[in-house]
């Protein structure tokens, strides 16, 4: 009997196949804010700073 509660103490309580959509759906959800927010924002200072980010890793973006 102390055997099956341990057990079943021991199974997570999410699988990864839902964890895994979860960290995708969340990374989608981030990488939608950054593109729509930084990229295309109207405030200099913003836009300037992702600019910068953008330069100081060598990402080309013009």
């Amino acid at each position: 009997m102390q055997n099956q509660t341990a057990e079943k103490a021991a199974k997570p309580a999410v699988t990864s196949k839902t964890s895994n959509f979860v960290q995708s759906a969340m990374a989608a959800c981030l990488g939608v804010f950054v593109i729509g927010f930084v990229g295309f924002s109207h405030l200099e200072v913003v836009h300037n700073a992702a600019h910068d980010v953008r330069h100081a890793n060598a990402f080309p973006c013009h």
